[in-house]
C-alpha cells in the first residue's frame, strides 16, 4: 500500500519561513547572540512556529549558511560573465568577506555542525567556485597557473576570524589584497 502523497507546504507556513530566516540573518550577524525568542518576534511568529521550522539554533544557522554559501557559488559565473576574470575573483573574494563578517559570530556553530568542514556538503562545489576564478585567471594571463583552489580556500578562511567590531571591513579589505597579489602573474 503507497502512503498518501505529501500536502504541499502552505504559503503562510513558506512565508513565515522565509521571515524567520530574514529576520536571523540580520539578527545573527555580527554577535550571533540574539536569542530565538528575539527572533520569532521580530518575525512576527509564535516561538512555536520558529521551533517547527528549526528545532534548534543550529538547525537555524545551518540553514542560512547553507542558503548563503550556495548564493556565493551561484555568482561566480555570473561574475565571470560580467568583469574579467581578476575584477570577477576580487568581487567574489569581496563577497567572500561580507559573508564572513556577517557569520562572525556563528562560525563556532558552522564549524562544529560541519566537523570543522569534514561533513561539509558544500567543501567541494565552493573549491569548485574557486576553481573556475583561478582557471579564468590563468588563462588570460593574470593569476598564476596552476593555483591550488584549497590552498587558495584556507587564505580565505581567516576573513571569518575577523571581528567586525574591531575594524573588520577595512581589515578584511587589506587583507583580501594581500592574498589578490599573492595570486597575480608578476610581469617583468
Amino acid at each position: 500500500m503507497n502512503p498518501p502523497p505529501a500536502k504541499p507546504t502552505r504559503r503562510d507556513a513558506l512565508d513565515n519561513r522565509e521571515r524567520i530566516l530574514a529576520v536571523a540573518r540580520e539578527a545573527l550577524s555580527g554577535s550571533g547572540s540574539t536569542s530565538l525568542t528575539a527572533i520569532a518576534k521580530q518575525a512576527g511568529v509564535g516561538i512555536g512556529t520558529l521551533y517547527r521550522h528549526f528545532p534548534t539554533r543550529e538547525a537555524l544557522v545551518m540553514e542560512l549558511y547553507r542558503h548563503d554559501i550556495q548564493g556565493l557559488i551561484d555568482r561566480v559565473p555570473v561574475f565571470l560573465e560580467q568583469n574579467p576574470p581578476l575584477t570577477a575573483l576580487r568581487l567574489w573574494f569581496e563577497e567572500v568577506a561580507h559573508y564572513g563578517r556577517l557569520k562572525f559570530g556563528v562560525a563556532e556553530v558552522i564549524h562544529a555542525a560541519t566537523k570543522g568542514g569534514l561533513d561539509d556538503e558544500y567543501y567541494e562545489p565552493f573549491v569548485r567556485a574557486i576553481a573556475l576564478l583561478l582557471e579564468a585567471g590563468a588563462a588570460d594571463g593574470t593569476l598564476k597557473p596552476d593555483l591550488d583552489p584549497e590552498d587558495v580556500l584556507l587564505q580565505l578562511s581567516v576573513l571569518w576570524r575577523i571581528d567586525p567590531a574591531r575594524g573588520g571591513t577595512d581589515r578584511a579589505a587589506r587583507i583580501l589584497t594581500l592574498i589578490v597579489d599573492g595570486l597575480r602573474t608578476r610581469k617583468p
